[in-house]
């Protein structure tokens, strides 16, 4: 038995608990966990290929933004690109930056919340699922061409001119590059702010605080240096992070919760004084 202060109960005093990740109730679930991931992964790498559009709606959508970001002030990026490009070695980097640390981060991002936080991790990984999948809708609804893929508008596809761990290919090889087209929203732009607000109420030191804030920002300049993206790509992948936030917390509200019933306190007098006795097990 245990005593505790009276306090009265109400409608109120029910809470909702978020589940831990249904991995963590088996022995060395962490490896199923990681498997189930490593699957959808390549179930949406696959269907991204399929879903690409076709060059000529690509070509006319590129237009459209080349026309909205002249008139928003943010046609910046040859701007920007034909500032970097005299010094190759920063290219080499920038395309290397481009095709790695966009898969590292996440993966850091879910390790820290499945050993640190639990319920924080579902939710997170839900979020990124729901992004990826939005992805995949807009790159089937709304094909865009690339910048570095518009060579007469003078932007350079560094990927095929200057090193990088990827293919040394022609920017329009889909053999090389799979879907030319998967640009809007940008995931490079959603999956690196995903990272950071994931992992940013985990961290306490300043510096460290301080990396994860400037790596959105990053990568923002990589996809424009690289001409992998639009500015305005890196926007619509902002916004799909929101929508697929507010999505999983929905699930995770309608799923992911139970309710958590308090006892009813069985109270007696102890010396006149009001106390409460709970009785403990289930």
């Amino acid at each position: 038995m245990t005593t505790t202060a009276a306090a009265p109960t109400t409608p109120e005093t029910e809470a909702r608990e978020p589940l831990a990740p249904l991995s963590r109730r088996v022995r060395r679930g962490w490896i199923l966990e990681i498997l189930v991931l490593a699957v959808l992964y390549f179930v949406y790498d696959a269907l991204r290929d399929k879903v690409a559009g076709s060059a000529t709606a690509a070509l006319h959508h590129a237009r459209q933004i080349i026309r909205l970001e002249r008139d928003l002030g943010l046609l910046q990026e040859r701007r920007v690109q034909q500032w970097v490009l005299p010094n190759h070695p920063a290219i080499s980097f920038f395309n290397i930056w481009y095709g790695t640390i966009h898969f590292v981060m996440p993966v850091v991002a879910l390790v820290v919340l499945y050993r640190s936080a639990p319920a924080r991790y579902v939710r997170w990984r839900n979020t990124l699922i729901l992004l990826s999948l939005i992805g995949l809708l807009g790159f089937w609804l709304w094909p865009l061409t690339p910048p570095r893929l518009m060579p007469s508008h003078q932007w350079v596809d560094t990927p095929a001119q200057f090193f990088n761990f990827g293919p040394q290919a022609k920017g329009n090889s889909t053999k090389a590059f799979g879907n030319l087209y998967a640009a809007m929203p940008s995931l490079h732009g959603g999956w690196s702010l995903f990272s950071t607000l994931a992992l940013l109420p985990m961290t306490r030191r300043w510096w460290l605080r301080a990396l994860l804030m400037a790596y959105p920002v990053t990568i923002l300049f990589t996809i424009v240096v690289t001409g992998n993206h639009w500015i305005l790509d890196a926007v619509g992948g902002w916004i799909a992070l929101l929508i697929a936030y507010v999505l999983a917390c929905a699930w995770e509200r309608l799923v992911y919760r139970r309710p958590v019933r308090f006892r009813q306190p069985v109270v007696r007098r102890s010396r006149g004084v009001p106390i409460e006795v709970v009785a403990d097990g289930p």
